[in-house]
C-alpha cells in the first residue's frame, strides 16, 4: 500500500509538472519586433491565436547587441534559412502600406506573408484610438464626466489636416523626402501649445489657418502635380485612407504627443480637480479623513501618457482586424508547410 501511495503521488506529482511546463510539443514561432515598446502590443495580438499546435515567442531583433529597429528586423529575417518556417517579423507600417511597393522595403512587407505589419502608422495610432479616449481619461481620474468628444474630435482634425497629408504622402511615394519632408507637415498639423478643450473649434482653426497657408503654397509651386495629389487621394480610399481616418495613418508618435496628450492632459488635470474638490467638500469637518481620501485617490490613478499607452481598447478598429486576418493566414500557410 505505502508503494502504491508513493507511486501516486508521483505520478501525480508529474502529472502537475507537465500541466504546468512549457509546452515543449507545441511549435515555436519566434516574432521579432522592433523595439521593447512592441513586444505588449504584438504579445496581446498573437496570444489570440496560440494553440495546443503553435506559440509564439516575441523578441527583439538581436540577442547580440542593442540594436533595435525595423530595418534590424527585416534584415535579420530576410536573411534567415529559417524565415517563414519558424520566425516571423511583426513591424509599423509607417508609410509602406501607403506606398504600395513604390519602394523595394515597401513591396516585401506588403508581399512576404510572414512579415506582419500594423497597417496603422505605428502601433501609437492604435493607443490614440478615438473611441477609446474617453476611457483613458477615466482611467486617469476615476471620474466618468464627458469633457470632450474624441471621436468627433479627431475626425474633425483629420478633416482638417488630410489634404495636406496627401501632399506628404505624394512626395514619399516618388521617393522624395525632402521636397515636403515630414516635420514641415507636422509643424503645420500639430496643436497649439497652449491648449484649451473647452474651445475645440478654436484649437481645429489654429490648425487649419496653418494648412490652408502651406496648401496655398505648395499649389502655387506645384500646380501641375494638384490633379495627381488628387488622383493619390482616390485610390488610397482604397485602402480607408479617407478625410475621416488621416489620424489613423500619420506617424504616431506625432498624433500621441501633438494632439492626443496635449488634449488628453488638460481634460485629466480638470476631472482630477473636480474629483479632488468633491472629496474635499464631503470631507469637510474631518480634516484626517479627507486627507486619507485623497491620498488613497492619488495612489489610484496614473498619468495619462502611462495610461495611454496600457490601454488597449482599439481591437474593434477594422485595421486591427485586419491583422488578425493576417494571422490567421499566416498559420495556416505554416499549417500547410508541414506537411
Amino acid at each position: 500500500m505505502a508503494r502504491s501511495l508513493k507511486h501516486n503521488l508521483t505520478s501525480g506529482y508529474l502529472s502537475a509538472a507537465r500541466r504546468f511546463s512549457p509546452k515543449q510539443t507545441r511549435r515555436r514561432i519566434v516574432a521579432y519586433v522592433e523595439s521593447y515598446d512592441d513586444v505588449a502590443f504584438w504579445r496581446s495580438l498573437l496570444s489570440e491565436f496560440e494553440t495546443d499546435e503553435y506559440y509564439f515567442q516575441v523578441m527583439l531583433p538581436s540577442s547580440k547587441s542593442l540594436a533595435k529597429g525595423k530595418k534590424m528586423v527585416l534584415t535579420n529575417l530576410l536573411r534567415a534559412d529559417q524565415f517563414g518556417d519558424s520566425m516571423i517579423a511583426c513591424v509599423d507600417s509607417d508609410y509602406d502600406f501607403l506606398l504600395q511597393g513604390a519602394t523595394q522595403l515597401s513591396q516585401d512587407i506588403i508581399r512576404n506573408p510572414y512579415i506582419l505589419q500594423t497597417y496603422t502608422y505605428a502601433i501609437e495610432n492604435y493607443q490614440c484610438y478615438a473611441e477609446m479616449l474617453h476611457d483613458v481619461c477615466v482611467q486617469c481620474t476615476l471620474n466618468d464626466r464627458p469633457v470632450l468628444d474624441f471621436p468627433a474630435f479627431m475626425q474633425h482634425y483629420s478633416r482638417v489636416v488630410y489634404p495636406l497629408f496627401l501632399w506628404n504622402v505624394w512626395f514619399y511615394r516618388q521617393r522624395d523626402t525632402n521636397t515636403f519632408p515630414m516635420h514641415e507637415f507636422h509643424d503645420c498639423v500639430r496643436l497649439p501649445a497652449e491648449v484649451d478643450v473647452r474651445q475645440p473649434e478654436a484649437l481645429l482653426q489654429t490648425v487649419q489657418n496653418r494648412v490652408n497657408e502651406k496648401l496655398k503654397r505648395m499649389q502655387k509651386r506645384y500646380g501641375h502635380l494638384v490633379a495627381k495629389v488628387e488622383a493619390l487621394g482616390k485610390e488610397l480610399e482604397k485602402l480607408t485612407l479617407t478625410p475621416d481616418t488621416a489620424y489613423l495613418f500619420m506617424q504616431g508618435h506625432h498624433v500621441m504627443e501633438n494632439v492626443v496628450l496635449k488634449l488628453i492632459i488638460p481634460v485629466c488635470n480638470l476631472l482630477r480637480r473636480e474629483r479632488e474638490a468633491e472629496i474635499k467638500r464631503l470631507g469637510k469637518g474631518r480634516w484626517e479623513h479627507m486627507q486619507n481620501e485623497l491620498s488613497c485617490y492619488e495612489n489610484s490613478i496614473l498619468p495619462p501618457a502611462v495610461m495611454l499607452r496600457k490601454n488597449d481598447n482599439y481591437k474593434e478598429l477594422y485595421l486591427y482586424q485586419w491583422m488578425q486576418r493576417d494571422v490567421r493566414k499566416l498559420l495556416e500557410k505554416i499549417k500547410q508547410s508541414s506537411y
